[in-house]
């Protein structure tokens, strides 16, 4: 998700860059024919002597997931609506995006219209849409101004929530330009000639005032489309961010619970083996004892290391086993002939290579001598 916001992020920029010049171009229009028509009674133009209703068209997403973008407009709108409330107005929401659609119908807020399903690639027919829904109800008096609440895209790294006056249009904004005849100059002197509209200037000005608040909605919305993808693509960023460290974390955790599964194991084992040389047993070592238990913690039977339940033999008597072996195996708690007697192959192999002389056992057959110096000892059993 990451990876597919950042990549629409400069589509939606280039959408926002292109649409720049359409914008400025139709605004300078407007100047020109107001400037060429005099004094305009458009009912868009007309602003209200006291604001009783005011109408916030709230721009906001279909889907979470972006961090707090939705969050940002939402609680801008809020706090105008209850500055509103606190002055004694009304107000309504034109809620654009599903997240501001179920955030004010839960809460009871006044709606007067919802549109959604577009918000991450709007186009000019739903900015009409909007734009005429709006118009309706300021002409028709049901509202006294509407406002625009949006994320005004900056850059990749930067967005901000505005609230942006729509209508009525500001006459400021519509005055000044340059449709006005000039005044007759010689052409050597450079001086351009005045506009010529046809039809009247004022009826151009009535046909176009409703596509410049539409080209207005339109610019919203595609800033709003971006700046989602840009919050998008960096709450995406921080989620993989925080659940590789959350997976780094957690296996050190499992890692050393098991490692202390392991000790406590070994520790318990080493417990019994010292409980047991307190009596007539023979002393076993940790090697033996780890020997003992299996990976699924279960006893060995049959093991050649168990204990010893006789009195010491002379193991050099077997040939072979001088006095040094006969230390070393005495340290490993072998210490009869029953013991070695009683070893397998892989014990055998397992103790040569711990007495540094790998298959001197088979090739001594320390195994059949203990057998045969038992028998003599103690009788066929």
């Amino acid at each position: 998700m990451e990876l597919i916001a950042a990549s629409r992020i400069v589509k939606a920029q280039q959408r926002v860059q292109a649409a720049v010049p359409y914008s400025e171009r139709i605004t300078e229009v407007v100047k020109d024919l107001a400037a060429a028509g005099g004094d305009v009674r458009s009912p868009i133009l007309a602003g209200r002597d006291e604001v009783r209703t005011k109408c916030y068209v709230v721009m906001t997403a279909d889907r979470g997931l972006c961090g707090g973008y939705n969050a940002g407009v939402l609680r801008a709108t809020e706090g105008e609506i209850k500055a509103d409330v606190l002055a004694g107005k009304q107000y309504c929401i034109v809620a654009v995006g599903r997240k501001a659609e179920t955030f004010f119908r839960f809460r009871g807020y006044k709606m007067a219209a919802t549109f959604n399903g577009f918000s991450d690639s709007p186009t000019y027919e739903q900015a009409r849409q909007i734009g005429q829904d709006v118009i309706g109800r300021f002409v028709s008096g049901e509202v006294d101004s509407v406002e625009l609440v949006y994320t005004r895209f900056v850059s990749a790294g930067s967005q901000e929530v505005v609230i942006r006056p729509l209508v009525p249009l500001d006459r400021d904004l519509v005055a000044g330009g340059d449709g006005k005849p000039s005044v007759a100059h010689d052409a050597t002197d450079g001086a351009t000639a005045g506009y010529e509209f046809e039809p009247d200037p004022a009826v151009i000005l009535e046909t176009l005032l409703p596509r410049y608040v539409e080209a207005r909605v339109y610019a919203a919305l595609l800033n709003a489309a971006a700046s989602e993808h840009a919050f998008r693509q960096r709450a995406m960023k921080s989620a993989t961010d925080n659940a590789e460290e959350i997976i780094k974390t957690l296996s050190r955790i499992m890692n050393r619970a098991r490692q202390d599964s392991i000790t406590t194991e070994i520790m318990e084992i080493v417990s019994g083996a010292e409980a047991l040389g307190g009596g007539k047993v023979s002393n076993i070592t940790l090697v033996d004892l780890v020997d003992l238990v299996d990976v699924d913690g279960m006893a060995r039977s049959g093991s050649a290391t168990a204990v010893a339940t006789m009195e010491p033999d002379h193991l050099e008597d077997i040939v072979g086993i001088d006095p040094a072996l006969d230390g070393r195996l005495a340290e490993m708690g072998i210490t009869t002939f029953a013991q070695v007697a009683a070893w397998s192959a892989t014990d055998a192999e397992r103790i040569g290579d711990q007495l540094d002389f790998p298959g001197r056992i088979e090739r001594e057959e320390w195994i059949a001598q203990a057998r045969a110096m038992h028998e003599r000892k103690y009788g066929t059993q």
